[in-house]
């Protein structure tokens, strides 16, 4: 079989690989192409599916593309396995094979397989010892090639081989099944499409044949009540559900395209089996649940590291130094990447600035914006977390420096020298506020889901969004529009554009007019009362909280390391959020002039456990200072960790003022200079100083003994560690790959086992069944096998296997001339029958010796048989003298005897017919009874014709015929008068006679007196 020995890195690439299919080479009808996944334990899972798919009469109108990872050495046994269990046509894919209904197509064993016009193509794999991942290869290609008829099945299987082909599926409309992992031998492959939120079901392999039928029929084979032009033109329908959508997850839908929705919809109503939109409506009013699996539908995205390889090169090379010209050194380079879904596009971005930032070495840093609207994703995103299938994505060098593995959860990690240049929140794009100031912005494949009127507002609000010069990166499917007065583009290939100036602001939105739309429930009273009933607050909390809110001073509740728990009041002056990565700590987000009395009176307060008050503190706000008393006071209750209340008191300006006339009287009075103030206020600021050092040091000298002594410890084992770490990550993944093929090579070796024992039981059966007696030798006559009957011949016990034939005794007679029986058919391979009898010649043998032949025609000993024919030999002696007893009657009879067929041909004739009739026995036997040799006459001298002879009527008729005379006319012109009696034969059972015997004598003597 010719293969393509191309290497292909994603199925999207295959239009470069594979030449274009035909017109006349495209499916004639559309159906359902159904790719199943599986790894170790996929084999029992596969029986089972097929076993239950086969109780299935009529035509299932799919097609079945089965993807295990097989061990890529060896000859894979799945088709033949897989054959016995399904009526289905079973087919092991060649490279081109079309695919068509009710068949089943498996990969080859060390081949990489997709999808592409109905064809399916093969790829050698370029190393043995690599990561593989056929099953999101296939996947991705199937989702690319099918769209909303490609079906996904994950079974049993190690690792999370099929999780990103999965996602592929969803994202192009398609459904995903996984076995439930309790039932699964190894639950890693399902258990992880499960977590990612992209099965429709979770069922067992018994359970899917059935469903995948049902879900098939609402699918494909129903009219959709969506697409009809009644329900278009009446949006009443999707707008219903848009606002279960929005009431239950806070986003409006109606600005997305409408295709797209349409799409997702009739795929859960599919799912549901539900025809009607509106039994689907109710459905989503009933069950919250199945809205938010809407909601995930609808979000659901595919998105990859480095996607589009040539657009990202082009940016690593031309676009990302151009954002650091003109920059001085040290400054800061901010970036927005809205739409980010899992993360994968916003660390491929990051990981490019952060290697260019090193090349550099001047001091630039990164803030990174990535926001989503979905919170599952952006969770995702943060953690860094991904799966083993990445790498077929990223470059060996960039995971090596920017990926921890993780080889027993089979995962990768982004580093956190990445992780912390990311700040992921949760963003609707359409209604919440923009970044402002970014250099760059990527917002690639978000715009192509939504109307155009949105479109029309996000351009212009990219474009604020930008600094001057800024850069915008789109996806290969989207454009700027028409605001091409706001950027110039750069690449039209890849999509990338560069904002122009901004001097004409009329084009910049307006943040708050792009809303979402609102839920109008004004004409529903209920809704109302039953707000007004929730929120109504009690008269002493509302007054407590006007209360807190107008008098009580700015508080903060911390733990001891200065933690936040609660802020009340307006905090800004006082404390400021730090840059990089966001920590709630009042110690770090304090103010100058706050800062080190803060934490000088709140280790004092955790010390005493009592209330530190600190007055007349300078605080610096926006280049102003403010005056501000601080409270740090402990909080009495039980909680864990302790808790303590920091207040900041703001000071008023008439008592400043009165400190400071306070100040001027006293220095009236004291004949103290001005120099000996400022030197007093130094000499007390030097004293908080020392305290608050001392303090400060006294908590790194206890922090730096207990590091010091574990530093020491973890150094000597992060050594030993490192040195080995390397040598396992590297052989993990071997092994790992290995071990799933050496998993599936043990069950298909299994079910040869399974299969080799069944057929041993029949073999053993039968010849104990059929009582004949079988030795198997090899070419040294050495005992192999025998059965227990022929023990009655030749005394063997089973510790005789393995022993000379010659050597062990047996009961025949001539025992030599059986050894010399087998000899011979070794030497020449021409089979032999030996009769023999016992000693005592009361039994007889029939042995059969054969050449024993493999399945490759191998000949490795003899076969010997011995058939018991004592039996038989009685009968024949028997029947040989009844035989004798029967001529020596049948020749001693004087009547004339002919046996005649039911031909009419004569077929025996005793000495007394020769005798009677004149003839030889060559005359008489093989010829007709109407033979023209002699002719027959009745007494009226009318001819007897063939009908008309008794014999013939005896065949005829079945009857007895006789005191029939006939005339026979010889050569020789003798004449000589008969009488026959003719008398039909039958056999046991039989109703019609298989000859019959003619008996006669001759009474030419008495014929002629009665003339006379």
């Amino acid at each position: 079989m010719k293969q393509n020995k191309q290497k292909i890195k994603n199925p999207s690439d295959l239009k470069k690989n594979v030449t274009k299919a035909k017109l006349n080479d495209l499916p004639t009808k559309q159906f359902p192409i159904v790719g199943i996944g599986a790894s170790a334990g996929g084999l029992a899972a596969f029986e089972t599916f097929f076993s239950e798919l086969s109780k299935n009469e009529k035509k299932i109108n799919m097609a079945f593309i089965l993807v295990q990872h097989l061990d890529p050495i060896h000859k894979s046994m799945l088709a033949e396995i897989v054959g016995r269990y399904t009526k289905l046509l079973v087919y092991e894919v060649e490279d081109g094979m079309k695919v068509k209904p009710d068949c089943v197509y498996i990969i080859p064993p060390n081949r990489d397989m997709a999808l592409r016009s109905g064809k399916l193509y093969l790829f050698e794999r370029q190393s043995l010892h690599t990561l593989r991942l056929p099953i999101d290869y296939f996947f991705h290609s199937l989702a690319t090639d099918q769209h909303e008829r490609a079906i996904g099945i994950i079974l049993s299987g190690t690792g999370s081989d099929g999780t990103l082909g999965a996602r592929a599926i969803k994202s192009e409309g398609g459904m995903i099944m996984a076995q439930k992992p309790a039932s699964t031998e190894y639950n890693s492959m399902p258990k992880n499409a499960i977590e990612a939120g992209l099965v429709d079901y979770i069922l067992l392999p018994s359970e899917m044949p059935s469903k995948l039928t049902d879900f098939t029929t609402y699918a494909f084979l129903k009219k959709s009540q969506i697409i009809s032009p009644t329900v278009v033109k009446n949006e009443n329908a999707l707008k219903k559900i848009f606002i279960l959508l929005q009431s239950q997850s806070g986003h409006d839908f109606s600005q997305y395209k409408p295709s797209t929705i349409i799409r997702r919809i009739e795929r859960r109503m599919a799912v549901n089996q539900i025809i009607n939109l509106n039994d689907y409506i109710s459905l989503l009013q009933k069950n919250s649940k199945e809205i938010n699996t809407l909601f995930q539908d609808l979000l659901i995205g595919v998105t990859l590291f480095f996607r589009d390889k040539e657009a990202f090169a082009f940016l690593k090379e031309q676009i990302i130094p151009a954002l650091f010209l003109n920059k001085p050194s040290g400054s800061k380079i901010r970036v927005w990447i809205p739409g980010c879904s899992t993360g994968e596009e916003a660390y491929s971005i990051a990981i490019l600035l952060q290697e260019h930032i090193d090349q550099l070495k001047q001091g630039f840093k990164l803030q990174i914006y990535a926001t989503d609207i979905d919170s599952k994703a952006i969770e995702q995103a943060r953690v860094g977390i991904y799966p083993v299938s990445i790498a077929d994505d990223i470059s060996p060098t960039h995971l090596e420096r920017f990926f921890e593995y993780n080889p027993d959860a089979h995962i990768y990690r982004i580093k956190r020298v990445i992780r912390d240049l990311l700040i992921f929140s949760q963003q609707n794009l359409i209604k919440d506020p923009p970044f402002s100031k970014m250099d760059f912005i990527s917002c690639r494949n978000l715009l192509i889901y939504l109307n155009s009127e949105i479109q029309q507002k996000i351009i212009p609000l990219f474009h604020y969004s930008l600094n001057p010069q800024g850069k915008l990166f789109l996806g290969s499917a989207e454009t700027i529009g028409n605001f091409s007065h706001l950027f110039l583009p750069i690449d039209r290939k890849f999509k990338l554009y560069q904002k122009k100036d901004d001097s004409n602001r009329q084009h910049h939105p307006v943040i708050g007019l792009i809303s979402p739309s609102k839920i109008n429930n004004s004409n529903n009273p209920q809704i109302h009362e039953k707000i007004s009933s929730v929120n109504k607050p009690k008269l002493r909390e509302l007054m407590e909280h006007t209360l807190l809110k107008q008098y009580a001073p700015t508080s903060v509740l911390v733990d001891k390391e200065g933690c936040i728990f609660y802020i009340h009041g307006r905090s800004g002056r006082y404390l400021e959020p730090t840059s990089g990565k966001s920590e709630l700590n009042i110690l770090k987000m304090a103010r100058e002039g706050l800062k080190h009395d803060l934490l000088k009176a709140l280790n004092k307060s955790v010390k005493l456990q009592e209330t530190i008050r600190l007055t007349g503190l300078s605080v610096k706000t926006n280049g102003d200072f403010s005056n501000v008393n601080l409270i740090v006071q402990p909080v009495n209750s039980n909680t864990n960790p302790k808790l303590y209340l920091v207040l900041l008191e703001e000071m008023s300006t008439s008592k400043v003022k009165n400190n400071i006339q306070v100040s001027k009287k006293k220095s009236k009075k004291s004949t103290v200079t001005e120099d000996d103030t400022d030197l007093a206020i130094l000499k007390q600021k030097l004293i908080d100083n020392e305290e608050f050092l001392q303090n400060t040091n006294e908590q790194l000298e206890t922090t730096n003994e207990e590091l010091r002594s574990s530093n020491e410890e973890m150094q000597s084992i992060n050594e030993e560690l490192q040195s080995t770490n390397e040598e396992l990550e590297t052989s993990k993944e071997e092994l790992q790959s290995v071990n799933e093929e050496l998993t599936t090579i043990n069950a298909e070796l299994q079910t040869k086992i399974t299969d080799s024992v069944q057929a041993n039981n029949d073999l053993n059966n039968l010849l104990a069944g059929s009582g004949i007696g079988t030795i198997f030798v090899d070419h040294q006559l050495l005992v192999k096998r025998f059965t227990p009957s022929v023990t009655r011949v030749i005394n063997l016990i089973q510790s005789d296997v393995g022993r000379p034939l010659g050597h062990i005794v047996s009961n025949f007679a001539d025992d030599e001339d059986l050894i010399k029986g087998v000899v011979a058919v070794l030497d020449n391979l021409i089979p032999r029958e030996l009769e023999l009898r016992t000693k005592e010649g009361d039994l007889c043998y029939l042995i059969n010796i054969r050449p024993y032949r493999t399945l490759e025609n191998v000949i490795e000993g003899a076969v010997l048989t011995f058939v018991d024919i004592t039996r038989m030999k009685s009968a024949e002696n028997a029947k040989r003298e009844s035989e004798n007893k029967k001529q020596i009657l049948f020749d001693s009879i004087n009547d004339g005897v002919i046996f005649i067929d039911k031909a009419g041909t004569i077929v025996e004739v005793n000495a007394s017919a020769e005798k009677i009739l004149g003839l030889s026995l060559n005359q008489l036997n093989g010829h007709q009874i109407s033979d023209p040799a002699w002719e027959m006459i009745n007494k009226d001298d009318s001819p007897v014709t063939r009908d008309s002879h008794p014999v013939i009527i005896a065949l005829k008729t079945g009857r007895q015929v006789q005191n029939t005379i006939g005339i026979c006319f010889l050569k020789d012109a003798q004449r000589v008068w008969i009488h026959i009696v003719a008398i039909p034969q039958f056999k046991v059972g039989e109703n019609k006679p298989y000859q019959a015997c003619m008996i006669f004598n001759n009474v030419s003597a008495c014929y002629a007196k009665e003339g006379q």
